[in-house]
């Protein structure tokens, strides 16, 4: 939740289990823009926001992945059979308080999962050769 007091000309964030949508909307907008990949946040208590594209897509969401991520306390790698991403591989983590209780979970689609490296060697080889060159110079 929002500061009520104002710092050095800018508003503080506190992030709790009732952290609403509109709470985490800066998080979620900074991780967005800076991986570029749909990313989705929610608190325990309250559903949060999805967001694709540069835009939010969704004030309330919830996902399976991040739902069980709370309950869990763990972060998770893995590809929904069920929700808005079945089928992509998505990764997400707790967001916890300084004692490890979670509070709330982020996630975002999991782009090195969905990477077919055969496919990037065939159409870049020459990663292969600079691979190989970057071995050599190593013994």
């Amino acid at each position: 939740m929002k500061c009520d007091e104002e710092l050095n000309g800018s508003f503080c964030l506190k992030i709790c289990s009732d952290s609403t949508a509109e709470d985490l909307e800066p998080i979620a907008i900074a991780v967005h823009t800076l991986l570029g990949i749909p990313t989705t946040i929610r608190s325990l208590n309250c559903k949060g926001i999805r967001m694709e594209r540069g835009m939010i897509i969704d004030r309330d969401y919830t996902g399976p992945v991040l739902e069980e991520v709370m309950r869990t306390n763990i972060s998770i790698r893995t590809v929904p059979k069920e929700g808005v991403y079945k089928g992509k591989s998505v990764v997400v983590a707790p967001i916890r308080t300084t004692n490890d209780e979670v509070v709330g979970a982020i996630g975002v689609v999991d782009l090195v999962a969905a990477l077919d490296i055969l496919v990037m060697f065939r159409e870049y080889p020459g990663v292969i050769d600079e691979v190989e060159e970057s071995r050599k110079r190593m013994k």
